[in-house]
């Protein structure tokens, strides 16, 4: 149940709407950053192989079998070592992922206020990021004006007055949404976790008692 469970919130944080419509954008021959996605696979990998593993130590205890309960006690170690693997490249590199981001909507930007050229996609590219996050320009002097004059860029707002005194960085926007769906990927690893130790510690129990019970 816990891997069906991380699996589920796994494939959610996968194909959730926002970050795919960012990640999934191509500035010329530049991909958009998917650093992102690589935990999120790490996670889905992780649901999936502990539904099996989950089921070999049920098989396992309910037929008594030390040898199965001893494979399922090693599966969870290497799991665990993995996850732990996967959370401090998480912490690591959790504002890498938004920096990177950043960067590749800086350039889109840029390339969207200077080239003329229909063939160049900066300005598609910007508009993706203005109205998937409801954001316009960068955080800077430059992106605080760009509301009052590149309407074609920006998303519309009620008046004039909003785009002038609740300016809206997509640079705040971005940390917004990958501190947001990283905090909830260290929730699900957590929760893991403490799983894992929990069924380590059980199956070890469970396998001495067998092992004891069986000599008389």
């Amino acid at each position: 149940l816990a891997g069906g469970i991380i699996l589920g919130v796994a494939l959610w944080l996968r194909h959730d709407s926002q970050t795919t419509n960012i990640l999934y954008l191509q500035l010329g021959d530049k991909q958009a950053p998917n650093t992102f996605y690589v935990g999120i696979y790490i996670l889905i990998a992780v649901g999936a192989v502990m539904m099996f593993v989950g089921f070999l130590g049920c098989y396992g205890a309910i037929q008594e079998s030390q040898c199965l309960l001893g494979t399922f006690f090693t599966c969870l170690v290497i799991l665990f070592a993995c996850e732990v693997a996967a959370g401090i490249w998480g912490f690591v590199n959790k504002d890498q992922i938004a920096k990177d981001v950043k960067q590749f909507y800086d350039q889109a930007f840029q390339q969207a206020l200077m080239a003329e050229s229909e063939t160049n996609n900066g300005k598609a590219v910007v508009k993706t990021f203005h109205e998937t996050l409801d954001c316009c320009g960068p955080d800077n002097a430059i992106g605080a004006i760009t509301p009052l004059w590149r309407e074609d860029l920006c998303p519309k707002k009620d008046s004039l007055l909003k785009n002038i005194f609740e300016p809206s960085s997509c640079h705040k926007k971005i940390d917004e949404l990958f501190s947001g769906k990283l905090y909830l990927i260290g929730i699900a690893a957590i929760v893991v976790a403490v799983i894992m130790i929990f069924e380590m510690i059980l199956s070890m129990v469970l396998c001495c008692g067998i092992r004891n019970s069986s000599v008389y």
